[in-house]
C-alpha cells in the first residue's frame, strides 16, 4: 500500500526531479501535473486519488487514477476521451467525477477551458495567411555567381579546344585517332551533316531563282509589248512622226471670237492649275528607235 503523507513528506522536504523552486514559488514539471504548482493536493505522485485532462494530437482526454491501479503501472491511468462540444465535455467530467474531492473537479473544468481556448486559436492561425519572412543569404549568391563566370569560362576554352581539335582532324594532322571520345566525334559528323545539308538547300533556292529569271524577262518583254502597241496606234493617227502635237498656229480671227477664246483661255488655264502636276514617260520603239515623249496626266 501507498502511504501519501510519507511520500509527500519525502518529496516535499528532500530532492524531487520535477521540482522546481524560485524566489517567489515552487514548480511541478511532470507532465500529469493538475496546476503546474508544486503542493500536496495537486502532486500527482503523493496522491493516490488523482485526475487531470491532457490534450494530444488536438484531441482532449481525462485522465484518472485510483488506488487499485497503482499496482499496474501500465494499466495506472483510465483514459477518457472527452467530445469536442464543450456543454457535452463538463457533462462526462461531471458524471467520471461524482464522488470526487471539488478541488479536483474545478481545477479539471479549468484545464479542459484553457486547452479549448488555445486549440482554437491555433486553428485560427493556420486559417490565416501568414508572412514569411525569408532571409538573403548574400554570401551563397556572390558564391554561385562565381562559379557560374567560372562554369562559363571552362565552357568557352571546351568549345574552342572542340573547334582547334575537329579542324586538324579536318586537315589529317592526325592520322589515326587515340584516346578521342566516340560521343564527340558522332556529335561532330552530326553537325557537318547539317552544314552540308544547309548549303545544299540554299544552293536549290539560287537554281530557282535562276530559273525563274528568265520566265520573269519574258513576261516583262510581253508587258512592254503591249505598251508599245499602243503608243505605235497613237503615232498612225498622226499626219507625220516629226510633227508635234501642242504648236501654236497662226490665223486670222476676228475681234469678237478673239475676245471669247480669250475667256476660254483663261478658264482652261485655271483648270489645268487646279489640276494634278503632270509627269513625262519615254517609250522605245523596236522598229523605228526613236524616243516618243508623251504628256500623261
Amino acid at each position: 500500500m501507498q502511504h501519501d503523507d510519507v511520500a509527500w513528506a519525502i518529496i516535499n522536504k528532500t530532492h524531487c526531479s520535477h521540482k522546481v523552486t524560485t524566489k517567489t514559488q515552487q514548480f511541478c514539471r511532470n507532465e500529469y501535473n493538475l496546476t503546474g504548482l508544486c503542493s500536496r493536493a495537486s502532486c500527482p505522485l503523493a496522491n493516490s486519488k488523482y485526475a487531470t485532462i491532457r490534450e494530444e494530437n488536438g484531441i482532449i482526454y481525462l485522465y484518472m487514477r485510483t488506488a487499485e491501479r497503482l499496482m499496474f503501472p501500465a494499466k495506472q491511468w483510465e483514459k477518457v476521451k472527452l467530445s469536442r462540444n464543450f456543454e457535452k465535455a463538463i457533462h462526462q467530467i461531471n458524471e467520471n467525477l461524482l464522488y470526487w474531492p471539488n478541488f479536483i473537479k474545478s481545477k479539471c473544468k479549468q484545464r479542459f477551458l484553457k486547452i479549448t481556448q488555445y486549440l482554437i486559436r491555433m486553428r485560427k492561425l493556420k486559417l490565416r495567411r501568414v508572412k514569411e519572412l525569408v532571409p538573403i543569404q548574400r554570401k551563397i549568391e556572390r558564391r554561385e555567381r562565381r562559379r557560374e563566370e567560372k562554369a562559363l569560362v571552362a565552357a568557352r576554352i571546351d568549345n574552342a579546344i572542340e573547334k582547334q581539335l575537329l579542324e586538324r582532324l579536318k586537315k589529317g594532322t592526325y592520322n589515326d585517332i587515340y584516346n578521342f571520345p566516340q560521343m564527340a566525334f558522332d556529335a561532330a559528323l552530326k553537325a557537318e551533316e547539317i552544314s552540308d545539308e544547309s548549303e545544299s538547300e540554299r544552293s536549290e533556292e539560287e537554281e530557282e531563282e535562276k530559273e525563274m529569271e528568265p520566265e520573269l524577262e519574258k513576261e516583262l518583254q510581253k508587258s512592254m509589248e503591249t505598251v508599245d502597241e499602243f503608243i505605235e496606234a497613237d503615232s498612225d493617227m498622226d499626219s507625220d512622226a516629226d510633227s508635234e502635237s501642242g504648236k501654236k498656229e497662226d490665223a486670222e480671227v476676228g475681234s469678237d471670237f478673239e475676245s471669247e477664246t480669250s475667256d476660254i483661255e483663261d478658264i482652261s488655264e485655271k483648270l489645268s492649275s487646279k489640276k494634278k502636276p503632270r509627269v513625262e514617260i519615254e517609250y522605245e520603239t523596236e522598229p523605228s528607235v526613236v524616243i516618243s515623249k508623251r504628256k500623261i496626266k
